[in-house]
């Protein structure tokens, strides 16, 4: 059988707060919601904008940064795929299209929507859903020291 490819790119901004929650597993996992605007020209030639919501699920530790750094109205760049699930709800079948984030990058200034940084989970942590249970460790900040106005010699870069 032949391998598919799921990969969805999108951007867009918070339609509201992540909410995290911790399953029974001790996993925890955020959810939130995309707003993501497109133009295109209608049957009478105009320009139109419309809006499309997409729903986004972020596991372990992607999840944990995600609702940490950003909110309501921040712009984010949401790598992952596409997943379907499927449940009853009051004796009505009910089913979903969402994205499971691989990667979210935070977009904008400190001002604009968190960091301006992005957290990728570890390959064992993917985000797949809930599966082992991984121990967090911190991540050290990095300091970037600031060069002052010198040029910079080409010569001295190794590569």
């Amino acid at each position: 059988m032949a391998r598919s490819f799921n990969q969805v790119i999108l951007m867009g901004n918070l339609t509201r707060d992540p909410e995290v929650r911790q399953i029974p597993s001790g996993q925890s996992v955020c959810t939130f919601s995309l707003a993501l605007n497109r133009s295109f020209k209608g049957a009478d030639g105009n320009w139109q904008e419309a809006t499309d919501y997409i729903d986004v699920v972020a596991w372990g530790p992607l999840g944990e940064r995600v609702a940490q750094y950003v909110t309501k109205g921040r712009p984010v760049l949401v790598n992952g795929r596409l997943q379907s699930r499927s449940w009853e709800q009051e004796g009505v079948k009910r089913s979903k299209v969402e994205v499971n984030a691989q990667d979210v990058t935070f977009l904008g200034g400190r001002g604009e929507g968190g960091e301006g940084g992005s957290y990728t989970p570890p390959a064992n942590t993917s985000g797949s859903g809930p599966a082992k249970k991984s121990s967090s460790k911190k991540v050290d900040e990095v300091a970037i020291e600031d060069i002052g106005d010198e040029p910079i010699n080409l010569e001295d870069i190794p590569f």
